[in-house]
């Protein structure tokens, strides 16, 4: 068999929504993009919904729009995909880095007041709600609120992972989600920014359009579409389309069923993990509910991981390394869940930094193994899948 990590879920409706968005002569940002829009801002909560290129440039966007910039400094978990880092860069302040609560993958907000408490430059965090598991938002937005710092959630992988009824992203002063196409939902490329702050909203609806007070579709709306308008701010070409809009909507209208079936297989995992020691499934608090954006695990070998050293993580990193090649020999493509940012080049190079800085994300990094996961997994996939991965570990 050949297993893909993910893939996106797709059907007629997806093909007719983008040859009607082609036919109607508007691909660029307009009707669909303001439609989408409406959809996820109404599904998640928030009371604004401004879609852009990619969730990496939401972040930019966010960032900007809440006035980060030069001689700032934002804390970032150092586990996470490099993008939420990036960002921050964008802007010319500098990331602090903290550590993950490997049960989680989270940001471990235990350490984030002491990094506060060090340093006045720090004027914003940025939780991660990784693989679909929120952070501890409650207690970060309460701690950023007695430190009068801002919130910009990263929920590229936040769709439909909730805390009790509030939905991911809307807990800080604003939050960007994806729509690549490991995502639960895709667009191809793309993302959303939401917020309840009117003010932010309307600064990122002029940022992500080059600055323009008006967008060429409400110019068109207005029938003043001749001459051009004013630009008021620097801004960015971060404009979704109407042809990843129009993809978008579909997905948002058959969301239930997609993560209903995202989440059948997670419980199905769940259930055939507990036969296997070598292996940790993921972890959800209680009153949180998982998105599963991926389906990330901990390869611990059957070894007892709660006093980790570098050198004990090596060595079972090893191990997974083999095992992971393993699945692949029999067809079963499997990932690391992301990385530490903080061992990467440009990261480690500026800010001077060694991989034990951030042990618990050193061991995220070299310990985790996604699996597949998606719509449509049949049950000869999945049991093809845990009989390779006990033969793999036997």
């Amino acid at each position: 068999m050949k297993i893909p990590i993910t893939k996106p879920f797709f059907d007629e409706e997806e093909k007719l929504a983008v040859n009607e968005t082609i036919e109607s002569g508007w691909i660029v940002q307009g009707p669909k993009v303001e439609e989408f829009e409406r959809l996820f801002a109404e599904f998640v909560g928030a009371k604004f919904a401004i879609a852009t290129s990619s969730c990496t440039t939401a972040l930019h966007l966010g960032l900007e729009a809440m006035g980060i910039g030069r001689g700032d400094k934002v804390i970032v978990p150092s586990f996470t995909y490099v993008a939420s880092a990036n960002a921050v860069e964008y802007t010319g302040a500098e990331v602090v880095f903290c550590d993950i609560n490997l049960r989680t993958f989270n940001i471990d907000e235990t350490k984030i007041e002491e990094l506060i408490s060090k340093d006045s430059s720090i004027k914003a965090i940025m939780p991660v709600n990784l693989f679909g598991l929120c952070a501890n938002l409650p207690y970060i937005t309460k701690l950023a609120k007695k430190y009068n710092l801002k919130v910009i959630e990263d929920s590229a992988c936040g769709f439909d992972a909730w805390i009790g009824n509030k939905h991911s992203g809307t807990f800080g002063d604003c939050g960007c989600f994806s729509f690549h196409p490991r995502k639960s939902i895709t667009t191809g490329e793309g993302g959303m920014l939401v917020t309840d702050n009117e003010y932010i909203a309307e600064k990122v609806y002029q940022l992500r359009n080059h600055g323009a007070s008006v967008s060429d579709f409400r110019r068109h709306k207005l029938n003043s579409g001749v001459l051009l308008p004013d630009f008021p701010l620097r801004g960015y070409n971060y404009r979704m389309t109407d042809l990843q809009a129009a993809i978008g909507i579909c997905q948002m209208r058959k969301k239930e069923y997609i993560m209903k079936k995202r989440r059948e297989v997670a419980k199905k995992y769940d259930e055939a993990l507990k036969e296997i020691p070598q292996l940790i499934a993921p972890y959800t608090p209680e009153n949180y509910k998982h998105g599963y954006q991926s389906y990330v695990c901990i390869f611990t070998d059957g070894e007892d991981i709660s006093n980790l050293t570098k050198e004990k993580i090596d060595r079972i990193s090893a191990k997974r390394n083999i095992f992971m090649a393993k699945l692949a020999e029999r067809g079963i493509a499997t990932r690391q869940g992301t990385h530490a940012v903080h061992t990467l080049s440009y990261y480690k190079n500026k800010y001077n930094l060694k991989d034990e800085d951030f042990l618990m994300s050193y061991a995220a990094d070299r310990l985790s193994i996604a699996l597949p996961l998606y719509v449509g997994m049949t049950d000869e996939e999945f049991d093809y899948i845990i009989t390779s991965i006990k033969e793999a570990l036997s």
